[in-house]
């Protein structure tokens, strides 16, 4: 972080006014290692190679640090050789090109492949992300003057309230113990007028009830997440041959490679390396978390107006269910 950053947060207990303490500073004003320490209830909090930790652990999103750190790169544009991550940040957000001046918050960033479109619209990026993803954020998109990048909790985040013109939540609602608390702490960061954009898991028949997934994960998301990843990342290579073969067949190819829990982008993604790594990261993303909460559409447009949001868009999408509000003038 830097220095001016300071006035973009705030004590995420008792919302107090942090204080800068035992600041080691780099190149351009970077502060690698220091302590801020709430004004009001006394607590502190240390910083961290570059990045304030506002919470003392991973807490339930252990196995989201291991994922983005061993696949810190596999899902960025210039990584897979295709634009989907810039595809998926406009097309779902619907946001112009240029926001300058303006503030965004990103609620989940995991290793940052949103975060770096983010920051490329000019805008001033307030990025959070509850797990150790946040180091390899860093190490990806540190080097922008635009980024204000936390380790911190979702429910009690630590940007002041009414701060951001617009907030964006991309896989993340699902995999929180309460998606409805979830979204109404986002949207409390907005100002007034202010657009959040979030996305969740659909809740179908299909996907819920005979998603294999499903009925396999009461007994993944016990395990220790790096046993797991070894797991699943050895099915990948053992299954790959067959999966490669399936995806010939045409409209069921696919679909069956997913029911197997192999992650296939075949149709967006061209190297057969490349491929087998996002396989790798998405069959243990599917049984690694230990919630996975989806929702029906009607259940999300509930939500929102249970929390006061308006101009509710609720609609398919890239992930399942989009979500688009705003909250209200007054």
């Amino acid at each position: 972080m830097r220095h001016e950053h300071l006035h973009y947060l705030c004590c995420p207990h008792c919302r107090g006014t942090l204080k800068l303490e035992e600041e080691q500073h780099t190149a351009n004003d970077r502060i690698e290692h220091g302590v801020l320490r709430c004004g009001g209830c006394g607590t502190s909090y240390p910083i961290v190679r570059y990045v304030p930790r506002f919470v003392p652990d991973e807490g339930y999103v252990e196995d989201f640090g291991l994922e983005w750190n061993l696949h810190r790169r596999t899902q960025y544009d210039r990584t897979s050789g295709a634009p989907l991550s810039r595809r998926r940040f406009f097309e779902e957000t619907r946001w112009p090109r240029r926001l300058d001046g303006e503030v965004l918050i990103e609620a989940g960033s995991g290793s940052g492949r949103f975060t770096e479109h983010a920051l490329g619209t000019g805008a001033m990026v307030l990025s959070l992300d509850y797990s150790r993803a946040v180091d390899a954020n860093y190490e990806s998109n540190g080097h922008h003057d635009n980024l204000l990048l936390v380790q911190g909790d979702l429910f009690r985040m630590p940007f002041r309230r009414d701060c951001a013109d617009r907030l964006f939540c991309f896989g993340v609602l699902q995999h929180t113990p309460d998606p409805q608390a979830a979204l109404r702490s986002l949207s409390m960061h907005t100002r007034p007028g202010g657009e959040v954009v979030a996305d969740i898991y659909a809740k179908t028949v299909a996907k819920y009830i005979f998603g294999t997934k499903y009925w396999i994960r009461p007994l993944t998301r016990r395990m220790p997440p790096e046993r797991l990843y070894g797991l699943t990342s050895r099915y990948v290579e053992r299954m790959w041959p067959v999966a490669r073969r399936l995806r010939r067949i045409p409209k069921v190819g696919k679909p069956l490679n997913w029911r197997l829990l192999i992650g296939d982008y075949g149709d967006l993604i061209e190297d057969d390396a490349m491929l087998i790594e996002w396989a790798k990261l998405d069959t243990f993303d599917m049984l690694a978390p230990r919630f996975d909460n989806p929702a029906r559409a009607r259940t999300a447009r509930r939500w929102c107006h249970e929390i006061g949001l308006v101009s509710i868009d609720v609609r398919r999408g890239w992930n399942g269910f989009e979500i688009h509000a705003r909250r209200p003038m007054s």
